[in-house]
């Protein structure tokens, strides 16, 4: 697991998540376009649908969709988000096979206070977030919202048309403490973007077709709502805890183009949960035991007029298992679920773990596991005229894998620490999209051969003093689905990060080093709208930001991205921008 802390967020002045997850080994990010673009996380060489995302202990997916799109992510003031690698179905079912993102806000009493930020810069952009949180008595807090919008910058070759985006969102956290062993905690948050898109050129005659064009008046809107309310009791002296929740999310997407709506879909999650955990033991050893239970539906309904229109629904039913062994030198952990699923095949998922610290500091770890990913709702339904037909046929994707690792750490208060993990996996029944004659629409399939993904994870982290701290991060992956190189994973992604404080830790800098290696893309440049194969060159990106304290919550901040001005592009034919620069002032207190 990788964790960001809300200072690593400050000082690289994190504005879309996304881009901070560039930074995490195992993990390559595309971004279709400009800021507001369709943004697709992947981990260990999976697919973007097969990472779960949890913002607050939500789900946070489009249900119609099957995935979470990152574009509608901005960065908070006081949040935390955590990289769980490889496959987690067992505690989370379906979506879990390549990892978990989560993405949580802090609580008043984590971070109690005010503060506000403002930015402006490059391409008309400004930038905000206000957070207000604190604590009394038995109540605690934490209210935010944040804003990004700009006019963007030409995304086609070529092109003039300036593809921008507003996006924002607002997000409340209460909690209610009335003793020590009672928590009611209650989770509300909404999002909206309305961003500009340029669309591929449709004209077989036309030299540029299947190249990205200017499309004026072609854009997208994305509002989510989420809430969660939850209740735990704990009794034993705090050894048996027991939480009952329930949570949904209310997603809308629309898509436009100059003549008005074009195409939409909206999705439901309805989610109940019970969780059970006895703890038995002492410090120097401890068993862990879990059991819980998960009750789902889903809603979805396409709003596109030449589709069916009715809305569909999936019920499913999780139970867990899970041990955990807990010592000084030696971890030990097991779970299991079951999956009761009302239009999939049931599945049974499992996972088993352990790691082990030598007298000399040295942790050795490893870990097997099983996934499985639901298709999505437009891959069994979805419908766009004469481009694309669901197939309501197709099979739950089936994954398993292992992985081994090795972290030492160094001095007593462990100054630095190294680590690296090789891991394999195994992707069964992968969709893919096909393209059947005569009319080769595009439609998805279950293969019949195995996907392959293994690679090396690399990271590095060290502070030999306070006013000094380095992280790196290196990926080697080889990720093959029927034979040939997956799209859109790079073979080699490295990244670098180095901040500097002064004495007296008025005045920081931050210097961002990430390198793309060469990857490949389907381009759409044949009249038959069969695929081709594009290989896109490696790239490197520098950014450096500075923040320095005026006096006392007063602090000043601006940064370069792109500093060498680099030409480069992350999904085929889709121009990505230039030098840019952006200040703004931050206030807290």
């Amino acid at each position: 697991m990788t964790v960001i802390d809300s200072a690593t967020l400050e000082r690289r002045q994190t504005r879309i998540v996304s881009d901070v997850l560039r930074d995490v080994p195992g993990v390559a990010v595309s971004r279709i376009g400009a800021v507001g673009g369709q943004t697709q996380v992947r981990i260990r060489g999976s697919e973007s649908n097969h990472v779960l995302v949890l913002i607050d202990g939500i789900e946070a997916a489009d249900p119609f969709q099957g995935e979470y799109d990152f574009a509608a992510l901005i960065a908070e003031p006081a949040a935390r988000i955590e990289v769980l690698r490889g496959q987690q179905s067992s505690l989370y079912g379906s979506d879990a096979i390549g990892g978990v993102i989560s993405y949580t806000t802090l609580t008043g009493r984590e971070a109690p206070g005010y503060s506000a930020r403002l930015e402006g810069g490059s391409f008309g952009t400004i930038s905000g977030a206000a957070r207000a949180a604190g604590a009394a008595g038995d109540f605690d807090y934490a209210l935010s919202a944040s804003y990004h919008g700009t006019n963007g910058y030409p995304t086609a070759r070529g092109g003039s048309r300036d593809v921008g985006s507003d996006s924002g969102g607002a997000n409340g956290k209460f909690n209610w403490t009335p003793g020590e062993t009672f928590k009611l905690t209650g989770v509300l948050r909404f999002s909206h973007i309305d961003a500009d898109t340029n669309n591929s050129e449709f004209d077989t005659a036309s030299p540029l077709f299947g190249y990205t064009v200017d499309s004026p008046g072609v854009r997208y809107t994305n509002r989510a709502l989420y809430g969660l309310l939850s209740a735990q009791l704990s009794a034993l002296d705090g050894r048996w805890t027991n939480t009952l929740s329930g949570q949904f999310a209310d997603t809308e997407r629309k898509g436009y183009t100059s003549f008005g709506f074009d195409y939409g879909d909206k999705g439901r999650r309805y989610k109940g949960s019970f969780t059970s955990s006895l703890t038995l033991g002492d410090e120097a050893l401890i068993h862990r035991i879990t059991a819980a239970a998960d009750l789902e539906r889903e809603t979805f309904r396409n709003l596109t007029s030449f589709a069916f229109q009715g809305q569909r629904h999936t019920d499913n039913l999780g139970l867990v298992g899970q041990y955990e062994l807990i010592g000084e030198t030696l971890s030990l952990g097991a779970s299991v679920r079951y999956d009761d699923n009302d239009r999939f095949d049931d599945a049974t998922t499992w996972r088993v773990q352990g790691s082990y610290r030598l007298p000399t500091g040295t942790r050795l770890r490893a870990a097997y596991g099983t996934g499985v990913k639901n298709p999505g709702y437009f891959e069994l339904y979805g419908y766009i005229d004469g481009r694309y037909i669901g197939n309501p046929d197709l099979r739950p994707e089936k994954s398993k894998g292992w992985e081994v690792g090795i972290e030492q750490g160094f001095g007593i208060d462990n100054w630095a620490t190294v680590g690296a993990t090789y891991f394999d996996s195994k992707l069964t029944n992968e969709i893919y999209t096909d393209y059947p004659p005569p009319n080769f629409d595009a439609t998805p399939a279950n293969r019949t051969t195995d996907s392959k993904q293994h690679g090396i994870e690399i990271f590095a982290s060290a502070h030999p003093i306070p006013q000094l701290r380095f992280d790196l991060a290196y990926t080697w992956l080889k990720s093959k689905e029927n034979g040939v190189a997956e799209t859109r994973r790079p073979r080699h992604v490295a990244s670098v990060n180095a901040t500097v404080m002064s004495a007296d830790q008025r005045l920081a800098g931050t210097l961002t080093l990430r390198y793309h290696g060469r990857t490949t893309d389907n381009a759409y440049t044949d009249p038959s709208y069969v695929p081709v194969t594009v290989s896109m060159r490696d790239y490197v990106l520098m950014n450096l930001a500075l923040d320095y304290r005026v006096s006392g919550g007063i602090s000043i901040f601006g940064r370069v991205e792109n500093l060498l001005g680099q030409e480069y592009e992350e999904v085929f034919s889709f121009a990505t921008p230039g030098r840019a620069a952006y200040g703004g002032v931050r206030l807290s207190f």
